[in-house]
């Protein structure tokens, strides 16, 4: 067969349809006598939505439908991550009292969008508005209006975890650095909207969504709307980026579905662009006050965080959960003696938050790897050297931390070391001031033992299944519940089949995003795990088809499966090419019952379900070069580098599009992104992503530690990028400005935010 599929760097065969708009995405469905939806949402952030008069909207030409919350009074979505104590497990997809501005209150369906939109804006809304609280510190305090009043307070849950006795280590060290870190507000930008088509037929919803994991969105619908999961049908397509904002069903594509059984008629719906920054739920928003405890020389002793985590109006699908994993996260690749985090989530009046690409891991990487930075300009040691002196050796993985988490396999030592030869200073006189940072990161992929989940009050499981087929002409067809969202997985899992099998990857086809089609898969492609966990599923299952293959030919040829090979589409005995039989002429007899061995079974079908040991963990060392204008407190990143450990890369390719993408994303949380609210709680639609001007060169160097957890030894690599530019560019800043080093500590660097430390401190 030639050189194998995997490590090579193969085309991606997505590419070709998407390139050349033969996508498959939501906005491309036409189904016969589609209406349109328009979401009517609250103006405001607090109140009570007292009236909801639609006799305008329906004297509109060609509107069909209003939905307002009297119409879906039992209509609630489930919170999937439920932390300790959570005081809220499901919420209402329509609600009268209003919680955040851009909440939905009614649903407008038209025969045209300019019709659905004209009477959307005719819906007389009577609001009695209430003061909001915003930011979560805010709504902490005494006096703060209060979201849910029957419950006294805005703190939904307030946990510990780790080692009880850590904040005694902490008092009783030789240096103690102090310092509270902001996260800003940042929302996933897909370059394919939020967007659903449904329609329902002979007592069947069909919906085509924009979606991560469509048997996680069918279950949810299906109980949502009283249907049985048999009666839904959810196809995925192509999905335009996820970044984790399309892990689970929103209230307004629940919605869409509703209009769609209320009229018997296909409905259509897309998220404008105005509405993104109000709907779409963003992420990373938290307060870490947080201790890194050290003796005399350098040692790391205990690390402390309490999490202030901001929820929004209510918890969404994964509540808290981003704040637990930054606390799980916390201690990173060292050695820590204590650990400990409390995490406390608030509700405000804002947007509720969920998922972004990193989940958590970047929060908690900035403050770990800015308070080791402030350790070493205190105590004077080099940077990198404090890291190593602390850093967990190869040899002593696998490690348990003191928040739970069994690191697998790898060598971090030697990702940082490499990552420091790579290094090298820009040289320039041009006024600016320079500075480069350094951070490193243990990444949490592969998500999870089922059970795992389970212990940790997350409703859904951890497993994937693969089916591999072998039809009688000798392709294969793959069918895994995990979806396309623009990583890759389609060539990565084509690659796997076709080494694993023993065909060609020409004759590998693959379906996904069909739950009618494929198996299921409880949470999709989400936490870096489609391959870690759907690729070892399928290599499990092409194992068992070739061993059945070999052993179909081991039968007709008389031979031992032993002195068995698959070369060249046939099965022959190795060292004589001459006795063989063709993989053709074995499927055909296979799917015929012809010839079989006592006990085999008719076909060539295998249906494996995998559901892996533990977690694997991958990790990583960043680097980047900066240039501070003190004038005005801009920052340019002029260079970056990568050192990534994602086990075995089945995409050398891929790999690397995945980090230099997450690279380009977090850029952007450290410098430009952010959502901003009034204190009314209206959210400022400004919001600066990254462009090629603020994004620079990406260096990656890639090594690789197989993880004994996964079958074939892969771990995720899809937030990998994410996880350590906050922390490397705010280390590279607090370099090059020494002066205001230990008040680096917000996230985004804005320009003004640093001039205004600057203009603050005193003369250098």
């Amino acid at each position: 067969m030639g050189e194998p599929y995997v490590g090579a760097r193969t085309p991606r065969r997505e590419d070709a349809r998407l390139l050349t708009g033969k996508g498959r995405y939501v906005g491309a469905v036409r189904l016969p006598g589609t209406a349109h939806a328009y979401v009517v949402r609250s103006p405001i952030a607090h109140g009570r939505l007292v009236g909801c008069d639609a006799k305008a909207a329906w004297a509109v030409e060609g509107v069909l439908d209003v939905i307002t919350p009297s119409d879906a009074a039992d209509l609630r979505l489930p919170c999937v991550s439920l932390a300790p104590g959570q005081r809220m497990t499901s919420y209402r997809v329509l609600d009268d009292t209003i919680r955040y501005a851009g909440q939905p209150l009614a649903v407008v369906v038209a025969r045209t969008p300019e019709a659905a939109r004209d009477a959307a804006e005719v819906v007389d809304l009577s609001l009695d508005e209430l003061p909001a609280a915003v930011g979560a510190e805010r709504a902490l305090e005494d006096g703060a209006p209060l979201l849910y009043p029957e419950w006294g307070t805005n703190v939904v849950t307030d946990f510990t975890l780790g080692d009880a006795d850590c904040a005694s280590f902490v008092e009783q060290a030789a240096h103690v650095v102090e310092m509270t870190f902001t996260m800003g507000r940042v929302s996933p930008y897909p370059m394919e909207p939020r967007g659903v088509v449904a329609s329902y037929a002979g007592d069947e919803l069909t919906v085509h969504v924009s979606s991560q994991a469509p048997h996680h969105v069918r279950e949810h619908l299906a109980d949502a709307l009283g249907l049985s999961h048999g009666r839904v049908r959810v196809i995925s397509g192509d999905t335009g980026g996820g970044f984790g904002g399309k892990e689970h069903v929103y209230p307004d594509e629940a919605l869409i579905c509703l209009a769609a059984m209320r009229l018997g008629r296909p409905v259509s719906w897309s998220e404008s662009p105005g509405d993104r920054l109000f709907a779409t739920l963003p992420a990373r928003a938290a307060v870490h006050r947080a201790r890194l405890a050290l003796d005399d020389d350098g040692r790391f002793l205990a690390l402390h965080a309490d999490v202030i985590g901001d929820m929004g109006a209510h918890p969404s699908n994964v509540g808290a959960a981003t704040f637990a994993v930054t606390a799980t996260l916390l201690p990173g690749p060292y050695r820590f003696d204590r650990v400990a985090v409390r995490v406390r989530g608030v509700v405000t009046n804002t947007t509720p938050t969920g998922s972004y690409r990193g989940f958590g891991q970047p929060e908690g990487s900035l403050t770990r790897e800015r308070l080791i930075d402030e350790a070493a300009r205190r105590l004077g040691i080099d940077r990198v050297e404090l890291r190593l002196r602390n850093m967990l050796g190869p040899g002593e993985l696998p490690y348990t931390t003191r928040v739970y988490q069994r690191y697998d396999s790898g060598d971090y030592p030697l990702a940082l070391r490499t990552l420091r030869d790579l290094v090298t200073p820009v040289e320039k006189s041009d006024g600016r001031r320079r500075g480069i940072g350094y951070s490193c990161h243990v990444e949490s992929t592969g998500m999870g033992p089922s059970m795992d989940l389970k212990a940790t009050d997350i409703q859904a499981a951890g497993y994937e299944t693969a089916v591999l087929r072998m039809e009688q002409d000798a392709s294969v067809v793959v069918s895994s519940g995990v979806v396309s969202i623009g990583q890759g997985i389609e060539t990565a899992l084509a690659q796997l089949a076709a080494d694993r099998v023993g065909v060609p990857i020409e004759r590998v086809r693959v379906v996904l995003g069909d739950t009618a089609a494929t198996p299921y898969s409880s949470i999709g492609s989400i936490a870096s795990r489609s391959l870690a966990v759907g690729g070892g599923a399928l290599i499990r299952a092409a194992d068992q088809l070739r061993g059945k293959l070999v052993a179909l030919a081991a039968h007709r040829l008389e031979a031992s499966p032993d002195d068995l090979e698959i070369a060249e589409d046939a099965v022959r005995v190795k060292g004589d090419p001459a006795a063989s039989i063709t993989l053709r002429e074995l499927a055909t007899s296979a799917w015929r019952g012809w010839d079989l061995p006592d006990g085999v079974s008719p076909g060539l079908e295998e249906r494996v379900s995998h559901d892996p040991a533990g977690y694997t963990f991958a990790y990583g060392a960043h680097a980047a070069a900066v240039a501070v204008d003190p004038e005005t407190g801009a920052v340019e990143v002029e260079r970056y580098w990568v050192v990534n450990d994602a086990g075995v890369l089945v995409n050398p390719a891929v790999v690397e599009g995945q980090i230099c993408g997450g690279v380009a994303q977090s850029i952007g949380m450290a410098l430009t992104e952010e959502i901003v609210y009034t204190p009314e709680g209206q959210p400022i639609t400004d919001y600066l992503l990254p462009t090629t001007r603020e994004v620079p060169d990406i260096e990656v160097v890639m090594l690789q530690t197989p993880s004994p957890v996964t079958p074939g030894g892969m771990k995720g690599v899809g937030e990998a990028g994410t996880i350590g530019p906050p922390a490397a560019i705010a280390n590279a800043v607090a370099a090059a400005l020494p002066e205001i080093a230990d008040q680096i500590t917000d996230v985004p660097l804005t320009p003004a935010r640093l001039w205004s430390l600057l203009a603050a401190a005193p003369p250098r």
